[in-house]
C-alpha cells in the first residue's frame, strides 16, 4: 500500500508577487507504508516545504498529495483527521513545549483527539517509555529538563497520536553525538516494533546511512534519487556534484577504487566496510599495495 503519493505537487511561496519563488516543482513520489525514508538535500532544495504538505500544514499551488489513498485537499476530506495521521517533529521541537508538566505536555494530541482518560493514559506512557523516559519524568515541568530529554518530550507527544506516519525534520539538531544515537535508536526501535511509515530528513548522511532502508534525494526543487540506501550512495559522485556529501566511509572506499582496489561502489556503513576489507584481504589484495 502506497502511504504517501504526491502528484505534480509544485508550491510557490510569494505567487504574483517580486518576491515568487517555486520550492518544489511538479513533484512525483510514492511512498509505500512501513518503509524508512531518510530525505537528504542542500538548503533550498525544498525538503521543508515539501514534508509540511503531507499533514496539510501547506496547501499546493498544484497538483495534489494522497496520504493512504486519500486527496488532502479533496472537500469530503476531513483534513484535522489526517492531521492526527500524520505526525510531523520540527527542528528544535522543544520549544513547543508549553505545559507545566512533562505529562500534559505529551497528553496534549491525545485529549484533542477525544481519547479517554485511560487511553490518554495508556498512550503517554507508551510514548515515553519509548522515547526513554521514566514515569517520575512525567510530573516534572518540561522546562526543568536537560536539552536532549525536553527533544524526547516533544518527540513523545507526536508518538502519543500514534501517527500512521512520522516525519522527523532534524530532530537530533543541536545534540551531542551520544543524545543524537540516542534519539535516533529510539525512533529506529518504535519504526521496527510499530512499522509505521518514518521520514527523517537529516544534514547526517552517516545517520541516513545507518538507520534508514530509503533514500530520497531533493535537488534544485524537485526529486533527484529515491532508491535503497546501497543504491543511492553508489552514485557519490553525481550525490557530491548536487554540493552535498556521503559518508566519510563510502569517501574512503570512493578512494580505494580510484587507487585501483577491487571494492564494492556502495558501501555506505562501518559493518560493510569491514565486510569489504575481509573480503578483500581474502583474495589477496595486498598485492595492490
Amino acid at each position: 500500500m502506497i502511504a504517501i503519493k504526491t502528484e505534480e505537487l509544485t508550491y510557490t511561496y510569494s505567487a504574483g508577487t517580486p518576491f515568487q519563488k517555486t520550492a518544489i516543482d511538479h513533484v512525483n513520489l510514492e511512498i509505500e507504508q512501513g518503509e524508512f525514508v531518510g530525505v537528504i538535500g542542500h538548503t533550498g532544495s525544498g525538503k521543508s516545504t515539501l514534508i509540511q504538505h503531507f499533514n496539510g500544514l501547506l496547501k499546493p499551488t498544484s497538483g495534489r498529495v494522497l496520504i493512504n489513498g486519500t486527496d488532502l485537499w479533496a472537500k469530503e476530506t476531513n483534513l484535522r483527521e489526517y492531521r492526527f495521521k500524520v505526525g510531523l517533529v520540527f527542528q528544535y521541537p522543544e520549544y513547543q513545549l508549553f505545559e507545566e508538566t512533562v505529562y500534559k505536555d505529551i497528553a496534549f494530541g491525545p485529549v484533542n483527539m477525544g481519547l479517554s482518560p485511560a487511553q490518554v493514559d495508556e498512550r503517554v506512557r507508551e510514548a515515553a517509555n519509548f522515547v526513554g523516559l521514566r514515569d517520575y519524568h512525567l510530573q516534572k515541568s518540561p522546562f526543568e529538563l536537560s536539552g536532549g530529554q525536553k527533544r524526547r518530550v516533544a518527540i513523545a507527544g507526536v508518538l502519543a497520536m500514534n501517527p500512521d506516519i512520522l516525519v522527523l525534520d532534524e530532530p537530533t539538531a543541536g545534540l551531542d553525538p551520544k543524545g543524537r544515537d540516542s534519539i535516533l535508536g529510539q525512533i529506529k526501535r518504535y519504526h521496527r516494533e510499530r512499522g509505521n511509515t518514518v521520514l527523517l530528513v537529516s544534514h547526517s548522511m552517516e545517520d541516513i546511512a545507518r538507520y534508514a532502508r530509503k533514500v530520497l534525494v531533493l535537488n534544485r526543487s524537485g526529486v533527484a534519487m529515491y532508491d535503497d540506501v546501497a543504491k543511492v550512495f553508489s552514485r557519490a559522485e553525481e550525490i557530491t556534484k548536487m554540493g552535498l556529501s556521503v559518508p566519510q566511509v563510502t569517501r574512503i572506499f570512493m578512494g580505494l577504487r580510484e587507487e585501483g582496489f577491487p571494492v564494492s561502489e556502495s558501501v555506505y556503513t562501518m559493518d560493510y566496510a569491514r565486510e569489504e576489507l575481509l573480503s578483500l584481504l581474502g583474495k589477496g589484495a595486498g598485492n595492490h599495495a
